[in-house]
């Protein structure tokens, strides 16, 4: 199941067969300027160009008859001034359709063009037997600009732009103010998105925010075009987008198990790596540097590299202890690569080897992650809220018969046990749900929004192709209510699984979790090796 480049990279990590020219003439990398990152047909790596366009096809199609979608990119983010900026990183639901990765340029798709000076805009039509595909696309960009590309380097020319994204046509990014007054005056249906960095429930429900994103030359115009875009012809795109998003085709199951097998490596390798009095910020450095070495673009989220009672933080992510001998190490990490995240949490001992306590309570975490993962395929008819209220069976049964006395409500929920089991994964960020979050907030767009979609119903069965985390956890308070041989430890292991017709695949097997897999890790028995 895995790609060539990453079987490749796991192995030789050599590339001397792929010559390419420097610099790149393209502003993302491409098959023709990045060949060692590509198979053929690739549009972006592991994802071919005829999926982007089922994607668009798909969308456009559940869509009823006089719609428009603006879908609106990530913009570029400064550390400082506007000179240093941060590493780009796309909007996951624009990425989703387009596979553009290019800031400051907006890309069109419908029967008119569109554009925007400072982000990616699409736009689609769908009077659907208006062209083959259902739907016209004009990309807009900024084009090459030689005095700009001196700077920040090449940016993709509107020729190959409209290429090589099979665009209908493509033009200059400063023309769509005009096309963005036309069209919502046109269309009874405006379907919209905002930037990731302005997806709060206000500004989802105030279009007017997206011009904070238009360069200010037109302003004037885009005033004008406010009141419509904020009329009740106005509809959220992300709902829309989320059932597309939910169920992974082959190619992105593909590429998943990738980023999985990258981080689930960097976790044995990091087992390897840790040591008694070493600082947890360099565990989470290794981690990260493990990933990177393996074609990983950046990390999927920050780590979490949690020693001791640490680990009864949840979202622990100071890293700046030391790891003292005899402890856990809870390290929840996971790599981005290619655009789709990992999920991963392992607990090992610092000193390589668990003591009784742990390897009891690690035992009975252990033993209800397993059989809830029997259950992750469509014939269970299971949702993730059906998930979760078993594990909170298994779990209970687990620790009464380790010294707990836990009754049906109360303290194992409240306490021990305080996080949703799972949640979507896919392009994107994850993150661990306080279960609370869950039951009061299910879609608060300002939380959900490191996830893969926000919009996924948690009732409704699973599908074959949805690929989920599931995640037990039992994190001990030092009170005299819990056995005084678990206080401080904290224990959450984390898989990334998919969902099939009658089986579950774990796509992050790569990952040791048996105690006699870890111990080996640690103690370099298995072959892993700390780089």
């Amino acid at each position: 199941m895995l790609t060539t480049h990453l079987r490749r990279v796991l192995t030789t990590r050599s590339y001397a067969t792929c010559a390419s020219a420097k610099p790149s003439e393209y502003g993302q990398p491409l098959l023709a300027s990045h060949p060692h990152l590509f198979e053929q047909n690739d549009l972006t790596p592991g994802i071919p160009s005829e999926e982007y366009k089922r994607r668009r096809k798909m969308l456009m199609s559940s869509l009823p008859d006089n719609s428009v979608v603006i879908s609106v990119a990530a913009p570029v983010k400064y550390m400082s001034s506007t000179v240093a900026s941060y590493k780009h990183r796309q909007a996951s639901d624009f990425w989703y359709l387009t596979g553009f990765e290019e800031p400051d340029a907006a890309v069109i798709l419908g029967l008119r063009s569109f554009s925007s000076i400072s982000t990616i805009c699409l736009i689609w039509h769908t009077e659907k037997d208006s062209s083959p595909q259902g739907y016209k696309m004009t990309l807009f960009a900024s084009g090459n600009n030689a005095a700009k590309e001196k700077w920040d380097g090449a940016r993709t020319s509107l020729s190959s732009a409209k290429s090589l994204f099979s665009a209908d046509s493509a033009l200059p990014i400063t023309d769509f103010d005009s096309q963005l007054k036309s069209l919502s005056f046109m269309y009874s249906h405006i379907y919209v998105d905002l930037p990731p960095s302005h997806s709060s429930s206000s500004s989802r429900r105030n279009p007017k925010s997206i011009f904070k994103y238009l360069s200010s030359p037109a302003r004037a115009e885009y005033d004008s075009i406010l009141e419509a875009i904020s009329s009740t012809r106005q509809r959220p795109l992300a709902p829309e987008l989320a059932s597309l998003r939910a169920v992974k085709s082959e190619a992105e199951q593909k590429v998943m198990h990738a980023a999985a097998t990258i981080s689930g490596r960097a976790h044995a390798k990091t087992m390897r790596f840790t040591r008694p009095g070493m600082t947890e910020s360099a565990v989470a450095a290794h981690f990260e540097y493990i990933c990177a070495l393996s074609g990983s673009q950046r990390p999927a989220y920050v780590p979490v590299v949690a020693s001791g009672a640490n680990a009864l933080i949840i979202h622990y992510t100071a890293n700046n202890h030391l790891i003292e001998d005899g402890e856990f190490v809870l390290v929840d990490a996971g790599c981005e690569y290619n655009g789709y995240a990992s999920d991963i949490t392992r607990t090992y001992p610092s000193s390589g080897t668990f003591s009784e306590p742990q390897k009891d309570l690690y035992t009975a975490v252990l033993t209800a992650q397993k059989q809830l993962i029997t259950l992750c395929h469509e014939g269970s008819s299971m949702s993730l809220y059906d998930l979760h209220r078993e594990s909170s069976n298994l779990l209970r049964r687990e620790l009464n018969q380790i010294g707990f006395n836990l009754g049906v409500e109360g303290d194992l929920e409240r306490v021990l046990y305080p996080h949703f089991l799972s949640h979507p994964i896919g392009i994107g960020q994850s993150l661990t749900i306080p279960f609370f979050v869950v039951t009061l907030t299910l879609m608060s767009p300002s939380f959900l929004d490191l996830h893969e979609s926000t919009n996924l119903d948690r009732s409704s069965a699973l599908k074959a192709g949805n690929v989920i985390t599931v995640e037990p956890g039992i994190y001990v308070p030092p009170t005299a209510n819990f056995p005084k041989y678990y206080h401080n430890l904290g224990i959450r292991i984390e898989d990334e699984v998919l969902v099939g017709k009658q089986h579950p695949i774990v796509l992050s097997s790569s990952a040791p979790k048996e105690i006699a897999d870890i111990e080996g890790a640690c103690q370099g028995l298995l072959g892993f090796e700390p780089y």
